[in-house]
C-alpha cells in the first residue's frame, strides 16, 4: 500500500470513529449535565487532571515509543522482534500501572483535599484507580497496531470503550430511578472504568493470533532486557515531557475554581462555571478536531519516513497542504459556532452560560485545529524537545491568565488567555517549520 493511500485510509477510519465517539460523547455530556447538574459535572471534570497525569506515567510515553520501534522493525522485516516488543511493553506498563493504582487508592483523600481542593473527589479517585491496568493494555496494543499502520483495532477499541461507558452509566441511572436510588456522579467514573476494561479485553483478542502466541512462547528473558532498555530509552523522555505538561494542565484545571472564588463566586458557583466550561462548551469546540487528531496520528510516522528519505519537496508540500486544509476547516467551524453557539448552549445544555463560552471560544478554532497537526509534524522531524517547549509556553500563558486575569475579570479572562496561547503556538510552529525547510534546502544545494 502506498504511503498516501495508507495515510488516507488510516485517517478515514480514525476520523469516522472519532466523530462517532464524539457524537455519542456530546449527547452523553448533555445527559450528565441534566442528571447531575453543573456542580456534579464540575466534580466529575476535576478528576480528569489526575487521570491524565497517571495515564502519562503508565503508558503514554511507551505507546509512542512502541509505535516507533515496531515501525522500524517492520521496515527491516523483523516481525518476530516487533511482537516481542509488544510483550515487553505490556510487562512494563502493567507493572507500573498496578503501582499507580495502589498509590492512588492509598492517597486519594490527601490528593483530593490538598491538590484538588475538593474532598468529595476522594471516592471518585479510588474508583478511577482501577482503570489504569486496563488502560495500559489497551494503550500498548494500540501502539503496536499504529506501528504497523493498521488502525482497525485501535478504532474499534475506541468505539467499544465509549459505547460501554455510556451504556453502563445509563443502565445504572435507570436502575436507580426504578428502585428509588439516587446515584451520585460517581457512576460516571464507574462507566469510565467499565469502558477501559471492555476496550482492553477487545484488544487482548489480538493474542488469539497464532503467530503472536508463538512469539510469546519463544520469548527469552535476555530479549526482554534488551527490548526494555530500548523502549525505556525512548519512552522515558517522552513520559517526562507528557508528565510535565499534564502537571501544568492539572495546575491550570484545579486552580480555575479556586481563582473564581477570589473573583467573588461561591464554591458551588465556581464548580458550576468550571463544569459548564469543561463539560459543555469545550467539547463543542473540540468536536471537529476528530479530523485533525486522526491526521496527526498518521502524520508523525509519515513525516519521519519522508525525512529519512531526504525528500524536502514532499515534506514542504505536505506542510503546506496540511496547514491550509486545517485553517479552512477551523474557519468554517468558527463561523458556524459564532452563528449557532448561543442556540447550542440554550437548547442542548439548557445553559445560556455555555452558549456565551462557545461563542467566545469559537475564535480559536482555526488555530487550535491547525496546531495539532503542526506539533505532530515537529515531532515527526525529531524535534520533540522543541514541541515540549512550545506546549509549555502555551500552557504558561493559560496558567498566567488563571492566576492574574480570572480574579480581575472572571472566567472571560481565562477564555482570552486560551485564545492568546493558541495564536502564539500557531505562529511559532509556522515560523520554525519555515526556518527548518529553508535550512534543509540550503544544506542540500
Amino acid at each position: 500500500m502506498s504511503r498516501k493511500r495508507a495515510i488516507i485510509k488510516g485517517t478515514f477510519i480514525l476520523t469516522l470513529t472519532g466523530f462517532a465517539t464524539r457524537f455519542m460523547g456530546f449527547f452523553y455530556r448533555i445527559f450528565l449535565s441534566h442528571t447531575f447538574g453543573e456542580e456534579g459535572v464540575g466534580l466529575y471534570q476535576l478528576v480528569f487532571p489526575i487521570y491524565a497525569l497517571c495515564f502519562s506515567l503508565t503508558c503514554a510515553g511507551i505507546e509512542l515509543a512502541l509505535s516507533r520501534c515496531v515501525a522500524a522493525r517492520m521496515t527491516q522485516n523483523k516481525r518476530q522482534e516487533a511482537r516481542e516488543l509488544l510483550h515487553t511493553s505490556l510487562s512494563l506498563t502493567v507493572a507500573v500501572s498496578i503501582i499507580i493504582t495502589l498509590v492512588l487508592q492509598k492517597y486519594a483523600v490527601p490528593i483530593s483535599e490538598t491538590f484538588l481542593a475538593e474532598p468529595r473527589c476522594a471516592d471518585l479517585l479510588v474508583i478511577l484507580s482501577y482503570a489504569f491496568p486496563f488502560a495500559s493494555v489497551h494503550s500498548c496494543i494500540c501502539g503496536y497496531y499504529f506501528g504497523l499502520k493498521q488502525t482497525r483495532i485501535p478504532a474499534c477499541s475506541q468505539f467499544i470503550e465509549q459505547t460501554v461507558r455510556i451504556l453502563c452509566v445509563c443502565l445504572l441511572y435507570l436502575y436507580g430511578v426504578k428502585h428509588g436510588i439516587r446515584f451520585s456522579v460517581a457512576i460516571a467514573v464507574i462507566g469510565l472504568v467499565a469502558g477501559e476494561i471492555s476496550s482492553s479485553l477487545f484488544c487482548l483478542r489480538a493474542f488469539t493470533d497464532k503467530k503472536i502466541l508463538q512469539a510469546m512462547s519463544r520469548f527469552r528473558f535476555c530479549g526482554c532486557l534488551r527490548h526494555s532498555r530500548e523502549l525505556l530509552k525512548l519512552s522515558v523522555p517522552l513520559t517526562a515531557s507528557r508528565v510535565l505538561l499534564n502537571i501544568l494542565q492539572s495546575i491550570e484545571a484545579v486552580s480555575i475554581p479556586v481563582r473564581l472564588q477570589y473573583y467573588g463566586m461561591t464554591l458551588s458557583e465556581s464548580l458550576g462555571t468550571y463544569g459548564v466550561l469543561t463539560g459543555m462548551a469545550l467539547p463543542c469546540i473540540l468536536f471537529p478536531s476528530a479530523i485533525t487528531n486522526s491526521v496527526s496520528t498518521m502524520l508523525l510516522p509519515t513525516v519521519a519516513e519522508i525525512q529519512t528519505r531526504n525528500n524536502r519537496k514532499e515534506l514542504s508540500d505536505l506542510v503546506n497542504k496540511v496547514t491550509y486544509s486545517c485553517i479552512f476547516l477551523g474557519s468554517i467551524c468558527c463561523v458556524s459556532l459564532l452563528c449557532f453557539g448561543e442556540w447550542m448552549g440554550t437548547i442542548l445544555f439548557h445553559s445560556r452560560l455555555a452558549g456565551d463560552y462557545i461563542v467566545t471560544l469559537a475564535w480559536m478554532c482555526p488555530f487550535l485545529y491547525t496546531n495539532n497537526t503542526l506539533i505532530s509534524i515537529i515531532n515527526g522531524i525529531g524535534k520533540t524537545t522543541l514541541s515540549l517547549g512550545i506546549n509549555t509556553l502555551s500552557l504558561s500563558i493559560r496558567i498566567a491568565s488563571v492566576f492574574f486575569l480570572i480574579p480581575a475579570v472572571g472566567i472571560e479572562g481565562y477564555l482570552w488567555g486560551l485564545l492568546a496561547s493558541q495564536i502564539l503556538t500557531f505562529f511559532f510552529c509556522l515560523a520554525y517549520l519555515k526556518y527548518y525547510l529553508h535550512r534543509q534546502n540550503l544544506k542540500y544545494l
